[in-house]
């Protein structure tokens, strides 16, 4: 007796973010295939019908652009790497050897989670090539709110006012660091001006 029927395979596995658990999650990429079965055992193999991606601890199934979101894990990798990323910017654009400036980005890259970041570290992340400092940015942008994107870059600039006012060169990398994290134009110049007068009132 033939029927028609339709078989999933498992195409790939890994970790993802299930809203359902809440949670970090194994999960498996799925395929499904349209079949004609001889005696329930599949025979003739015909179109692909679908794609999802199931939670293998709750078995909820998700359309494949889940895995696009990053996981609890990377989003907490992601913040301080791009501090790191964004101080490094900022010390470049002015004076790499100001300890002022230098003592605040290590500062503020412990306090976003790298409790054992020294001089050793900064020295490091001086010398990484501008695409990994333009990714690292990217992602933590893609995981801020407008908010929290603003907040990141006064901190950033605070960086390269440690030491005075900020010159054109820092005033550029900041507005590159913005646009990097995914702000508009006026977000950035905006949030420059904020921390400007902010700076001056101290």
């Amino acid at each position: 007796m033939y029927l028609m029927r339709v078989s999933y395979r498992t195409i790939g596995q890994g970790v993802f973010y299930c809203r359902h658990c809440g949670g970090d999650r194994r999960y498996r990429h799925r395929d499904g295939r349209k079949w004609f079965t001889l005696l329930f055992i599949p025979v003739i193999p015909l179109d692909r019908v679908s794609e999802h991606v199931q939670c293998q601890c709750c078995g909820t199934r998700y359309v494949t652009e889940v895995l696009r979101q990053p996981t609890t894990e990377q989003m907490q990798a992601a913040l301080p790497a791009g501090m790191r990323a964004a101080a490094a910017a900022m010390l470049r654009s002015g004076d790499a050897g100001s300890q002022n400036a230098r003592q605040r980005a290590i500062s503020m890259i412990i306090d976003a989670g790298v409790a054992d970041y020294d001089e050793d570290a900064l020295e490091q992340d001086l010398e990484q090539p501008a695409e990994w400092l333009r990714a690292a940015l990217n992602q933590v942008g893609a995981q801020l709110t407008i908010q929290a994107r603003e907040w990141y870059l006064a901190d950033v600039i605070r960086i390269g006012m440690a030491d005075g006012a900020l010159n054109d060169s820092e005033r550029s990398a900041a507005q590159a660091i913005g646009l990097d994290l995914g702000m508009t134009r006026a977000q950035v110049v905006g949030v420059i001006a904020m921390t400007d007068e902010s700076a001056g009132r101290e």
